[in-house]
């Protein structure tokens, strides 16, 4: 993904609020390409512009939260906005090849962590419902291999819309869906094959049983906090309102430290950092699930390892926006920090990863996997859509290195084989996890 914004790279003068210019002094950061108008006056600009008045310059995470969650005007809240027709599109909506080989992955999991007679399917964001969809068809079709274990499928979905969707997606609706707003599980239902399905609005909702989690895509929207290195050490960046023109937001620098600072590693070597407080507590939440009950989670997101500075940036009709301008109108987000999430396990399961999705798939067998349905299709134009499918997903100047994959497993699980001792009592080898090395099957 390339940048759009390089808040904190060149600043431009220094500026102040009339309301409060002591308190609120800063230098001024750039957007992105200067627009030749104003930003349209959309609901969610008007509502921020009153905010700002109100109570001061915001905190960037404070801004991605009310543009993007925000229960009356937040654009994940009310809109459909994946495919080719809204504004981003991702890998489960590009091939089907995709989500088979993640439903592989945690079958292959299940199987090499003792085939527990429970299996929870934990998706974090489950977007139009497509990844969770092609999973379960894996399940169904190696039916055999899971014909004793109690599957149920959970879903952690804010967007009342994309809920909808989701349902329509996954059950068809052949049995009427089970709803109750004011309850922690807001929507029940039955997938198409038969298994239960639940969404929450809260990871802390979903029951503490042994379970599976992914989250693709999800942790690039969770807000970040940035900061920018100055002579007087770390200073936040702000949104506040643009003096010039009253319906225009800008980027300022905090005159002083503010508490998110505590996040900052006390020997960060960058000049610009994003911080994400919110994707650490569902990583401990994560962490101490899996410590406790076992299972395992797999992250698959666009991110680095602790390199990269000024990663936030808007997507409107798959293309980059700025994203102070015209904002409930496009997507926000920044890059994932891994070297963070691994931080934020603190120890309590182990962690594999980052490694980049063209890694990560054909160790999973997507060359195999893509060679079996060319043979079986006969239309030329699937065949195309698998080849282009492939193309986007595995080229390293599309996703194949933009995107990368990370897993939480307990400690055992990387320690050892389950309980496999030799007659020598040797040390037992570890069991490789699929994807991070070659898919074996046992």
């Amino acid at each position: 993904m390339l940048l759009l914004a390089n808040a904190g790279a060149r600043p431009l003068r220094a500026a102040a609020r009339a309301v409060s210019p002591c308190l609120w002094g800063g230098k001024h950061f750039s957007s992105g390409k200067e627009p030749v108008e104003n930003s349209p006056a959309t609901p969610m600009l008007q509502h921020l512009v009153y905010k700002i008045k109100s109570t001061g310059p915001i905190t960037v995470a404070e801004y991605m939260k009310e543009v993007l969650t925000n229960p009356v005007k937040g654009y994940y809240v009310h809109r459909d906005m994946l495919g080719e027709k809204g504004d981003f599109i991702t890998s489960p909506e590009i091939s089907q090849i995709f989500g088979e080989l993640l439903g592989i992955w945690f079958i292959s999991e299940w199987m090499a962590t003792g085939k527990s007679a429970t299996f929870q399917l934990v998706e974090l964001g489950p977007g139009r419902g497509t990844l969770a969809g092609d999973i379960l068809r894996v399940f169904s079709q190696l039916g055999s291999v899971l014909k004793k274990c109690d599957i149920s499928i959970h879903l952690v979905e804010v967007s009342q819309k994309l809920s909808e969707i989701q349902a329509l997606t996954l059950t068809e609706e052949k049995v009427p869906l089970e709803r109750d707003a004011e309850s922690p599980v807001y929507m029940k239902g039955v997938t198409k094959s038969g298994i239960p399905v639940s969404w929450y609005r809260d990871l802390q909702d979903v029951p503490k049983e042994h379970s599976f989690y992914v989250a693709h895509e999800f942790f690039d929207v969770l807000p970040v906090h940035k900061f920018q290195k100055t002579p007087q050490g770390w200073r936040e960046v702000l949104i506040d309102i643009d003096p010039q023109v009253s319906d225009k937001l800008r980027f300022v620098l905090a005159p002083c430290a503010t508490p998110a600072e505590a996040f900052i590693q006390h020997d960060e070597t960058r000049d610009h950092v994003e911080v994400c407080p919110e994707a650490g507590v569902i990583i401990q939440e994560l962490s101490q699930r899996i410590a406790l009950t076992g299972g395992a989670a797999l992250i698959a997101d666009y991110g680095h390892d602790g390199t990269k500075t000024d990663t936030f940036r808007g997507f409107c009709g798959h293309k980059l926006h700025d994203v102070l301008i015209a904002p409930g109108t496009a997507d926000l987000t920044a890059d994932v920090d891994f070297s963070y999430l691994r931080r934020m396990a603190q120890g309590t399961v182990a962690s594999l990863g980052p490694i980049k999705q063209q890694t990560f798939l054909k160790n999973m067998g997507i060359d195999v996997r893509l060679k079996v349905l060319l043979d079986k299709s006969t239309e030329p134009s699937l065949r195309q859509q698998l080849l282009q499918g492939y193309d986007m997903l595995m080229n390293p100047k599309k996703m194949g290195e933009r995107f990368n994959f990370f897993a939480l497993l307990p400690h055992q699980r990387l320690h050892a084989r389950s309980h496999e001792i030799n007659a020598n009592h040797s040390k037992p080898s570890p069991s490789p996890v699929a994807g991070f090395s070659e898919l074996t099957w046992q």
